[in-house]
């Protein structure tokens, strides 16, 4: 099977928001985030949209990818994100933004941020605290730092530790 894990996250964290946010009215919406299911990732295509190849992450079984949507709203997924629980931290393989909330016509803004704060989230479940790392696209290092807090631990690899966690938690999930 062909490295996927060598292509570094690119997804931007356009704005970090109490939820998601609608671009153009300002309304938050809650979010619930759940483990995709068979069925579903039979529609999370390249044609529908999507431009990864997330059924190649779903058979992982190392990994899990699991969907945000808008609460009450479960038809529609907001973003993906792939996961693998390691010895020590979470590890974030991918993560993308449905097509619609991408660009400057977006629907939804801070759908990545919130995906990341899920992944900090889990990583506190699993009695990591909060550690969580990815690659990133080398032109996108500075802008997780900005972004995320999180630092640069060479090459590629990028870390958030459980302070920076604790704000991307408190921020997304305060109930």
């Amino acid at each position: 099977m062909r490295n996927r894990g060598n292509l570094g996250l690119d997804a931007i964290i356009d704005k970090l928001t109490n939820s998601i946010e609608n671009v153009i009215m300002g309304d938050v919406f809650a979010t619930e985030i759940s483990i995709v299911s068979n069925e579903e990732i039979k529609n999370i295509t390249k044609a529908k949209g999507w431009v990864f190849n997330w059924k190649a992450e779903f058979v992982e079984p190392t990994r899990d990818v699991y969907k945000l949507c808008i609460t009450n709203n479960s038809a529609i997924i907001q973003g993906l994100i792939c996961v693998e629980v390691k010895m020590d931290h979470v590890y974030i393989h991918l993560i993308e933004s449905a097509s619609f909330n991408k660009g400057k016509s977006k629907v939804y803004s801070g759908v990545s941020g919130n995906l990341v704060a899920f992944a900090s989230k889990l990583s506190f479940q699993r009695g990591f605290e909060g550690n969580v790392s990815f690659l990133s696209k080398t032109q996108l290092v500075q802008h997780y730092e900005q972004s995320l807090g999180a630092f640069h631990f060479g090459g590629r690899v990028m870390i958030i530790e459980t302070q920076a966690a604790l704000k991307l938690i408190n921020k997304y999930f305060q109930s």
